[in-house]
């Protein structure tokens, strides 16, 4: 393979994203937080930064970066499976990571489910400590977000 970009997402990305997203068996909320409408919304906040894998002109992986102003979250991280174990991954989130480096933030997290055992190698490869010790709890708004 030759040589990809990596890029922020802009919003024209959006259905190359979703796109990738289903190939890469990622779920998403079409009618909720993953909606255009929302991702346009996030996308706009000062706290976040959302990357792209481009080769060819076609989106092959997406990272999802958020921060709270001490920690930094690791979301939608995601490569095409005929790209995958090519260090694109790894490489997003190597760059993410630099990026809160900048702004002094050095704890940084990802919540991934007990059944995506892919991802959850793929934490463990890149130096992430899994903690079993931790509960999560969320409340949304609506059933769709």
């Amino acid at each position: 393979m030759t040589k990809y970009d990596i890029r922020k997402f802009r919003i024209a990305d959006y259905e190359a994203l979703i796109k990738l997203w289903k190939e890469a068996k990622l779920p998403y909320k079409p009618k909720g937080r993953d909606s255009r409408k929302n991702i346009e919304i996030q996308l706009n906040q000062p706290n976040t930064i959302y990357l792209v894998a481009e080769f060819d002109d076609k989106i092959i992986g997406s990272v999802f970066g958020t921060h709270d102003g001490r920690k930094g979250w690791i979301n939608r991280l995601a490569v095409t499976p005929g790209y995958q174990k090519k260090g694109i991954g790894r490489r997003l989130v190597y760059k993410l990571e630099k990026h809160f480096h900048k702004l002094g933030i050095v704890i940084i997290a990802s919540l991934v489910e007990d059944w995506n055992k892919k991802s959850i190698k793929v934490f463990e490869r890149l130096g992430y400590i899994k903690h079993k010790d931790i509960t999560y709890f969320s409340k949304r708004k609506t059933s769709q977000i």
